[in-house]
């Protein structure tokens, strides 16, 4: 559907037949008196200049006068534009990249996918769609780091998680850490509602204090804090597995913290697991859309002056 043009200001085309009135209207002029005398006859093989070059030139001033009065006239067309109420909320990412991330376990399309894959793609989705939620990432390792500070602009932490590698912060896993860091980064956010997600397919392996302490203090700050325990086996299950989850005590962790814990297995289990966080932390409700106009002045505004070079530039030559 075409958009249609309207005019801010219409009456200015009652501008437009300015110059054929100018035209019309009489002109006082002096007397005229011969400049200088020549003999009779001087200029009678003179022939008639020819007025195409005029009529050329007028058309160009018409043709710019026109464009002027229509840029005066304010050519607009309506517009609208999304709008997102900034919901009040903080949600920091704490996200797992030791060595055993790279395990492939899950499946998509029939092929086996990393569990470090299987976490961006679902991860960066999830981020993507939490528009007007501020959002940071936190990346943990043998140490921890801020991977990407919390910003209103989430697509910038979805592509923070997507080129996450691993190596960049060690191969052990450093639970107390990376959600140590994330609690001290949003602790002194004025945010409303103040939330940590933290992901992990290990067991605490380098961290220099309980991760349940960290979460009970967390809490006490008002920082709620969810875990998500990643990979097909349990560390109750199958102790001597190296790749095993601490399930248990990422749920302890949820439970100190006020948060929930989540068991994911599979892809299915990763994207289910997104959808029902996205119930547990809402995004924020949408404005209606604002409406403006956006100016097409410009246009008009523009071929007027090119039009007005251009005969200056024709008659200079």
């Amino acid at each position: 559907m075409i958009p249609s043009v309207t005019l801010a200001f219409p009456l200015a085309l009652l501008l437009l037949p300015v110059p054929l009135l100018a035209r019309l209207l009489p002109i006082a002029r002096m007397p005229e008196r011969s400049a200088l005398r020549v003999p009779p006859g001087t200029f009678a093989a003179a022939l008639p200049a020819h007025g195409g070059g005029d009529r050329a030139g007028q058309a160009v001033l018409v043709a710019a006068w026109i464009s002027l009065v229509a840029a005066l006239a304010g050519p607009q067309i309506a517009a609208t534009r999304e709008l997102v109420t900034a919901s009040g909320r903080e949600i920091l990412l704490a996200l797992d990249l030791s060595g055993s991330m790279l395990k492939e376990d899950f499946v998509l399309d029939g092929k086996p996918l990393s569990r470090l894959e299987a976490v961006k793609r679902v991860a960066a989705r999830f981020v993507a769609a939490r528009q007007g939620d501020r959002i940071g990432l936190v990346i943990f390792g043998d140490r921890a780091y801020v991977a990407q500070p919390p910003t209103f602009d989430v697509a910038s932490v979805a592509r923070a998680i997507e080129v996450a590698q691993m190596g960049i912060s060690g191969r052990s896993t450093a639970i107390s850490d990376g959600l140590g860091l994330a609690t001290r980064r949003i602790m002194g956010s004025e945010a409303t509602t103040k939330v940590v997600v933290l992901l992990s397919d290990g067991v605490d392996t380098s961290g220099k204090v309980q991760a349940t302490d960290v979460a009970r203090l967390a809490a006490r700050h008002g920082v709620r804090v969810h875990t998500i325990a990643l990979g097909p086996e349990d560390l109750a299950d199958q102790p001597a597995s190296r790749d095993a989850v601490d399930a248990v005590a990422l749920r302890e962790i949820a439970d100190v913290g006020g948060g929930t814990s989540f068991r994911v297995r599979s892809l299915a289990d990763l994207e289910a697991m997104a959808a029902t966080l996205d119930q547990l932390e809402p995004n924020p409700m949408k404005r209606p859309p604002l409406r403006y106009w956006r100016p097409l002045w410009m246009w008009p505004g523009g071929a007027a002056l090119a039009l007005v070079l251009l005969l200056a530039a024709w008659r200079r030559r």
